[in-house]
């Protein structure tokens, strides 16, 4: 990679970065972080929706299935809004009635606390196997590219992962 590449990587990332402590600044309460303080406007939350739907995994692997299977698996992803303005329009609003943060809360609130933990414990083994393959997979990538240890990058991805993900929790919890 040359100097220019270098530039833009890691502008991009440091842009990232700066972008969501500047816009994480003013949570102070677990209300404003999981709901933006309800000033969230409609556009923004699908939004943020459909961009969850996404990773790198999504960029990474779908030119290599289009090549591989052809592009029959794409009508999944024109489906995507349709399926995320349903859930919008259907679950947010029962959620907002309720005030729930999470179907879990509906779980136990609907049956009992044994079904919501169930139910979380397998969602976040499932998360947590699918995050393992999301930092994997750019791992490879960037290994190829910049000649790194596979291994090297796994620890840096996801050590920077953590850092990202938890850099809010000290505010919300004081």
């Amino acid at each position: 990679m040359g100097a220019l590449d270098w530039t833009i990587l890691c502008g991009t990332l440091l842009f990232i970065v700066s972008y969501g402590v500047w816009k994480t600044k003013g949570s102070a309460n677990v209300d404003d972080y999981v709901k933006g303080g309800s000033e969230a406007q409609w556009w923004t939350i699908g939004l943020s929706v459909m961009a969850t739907q996404a990773s790198a995994i999504t960029f990474l692997s779908t030119p290599g299935q289009a090549f591989h299977d052809g592009m029959g698996f794409v009508q999944f992803y024109f489906g995507l809004p349709l399926a995320m303005i349903i859930i919008c329009l259907v679950f947010v609003p029962i959620y907002h009635r309720m005030k729930v943060y999470t179907a879990y809360e509906f779980l136990e609130g609907r049956f009992d606390l044994k079904t919501r933990s169930l139910a979380a414990i397998l969602f976040l083994i499932q998360r947590g196997l699918a995050a393992g393959i999301t930092i994997f997979a750019p791992s490879i990538i960037l290994s190829a590219v910049l000649g790194w240890d596979l291994g090297t990058l796994n620890i840096i991805i996801g050590t920077l992962v953590i850092i990202y993900t938890v850099s809010g929790v000290p505010r919300l919890l004081a």
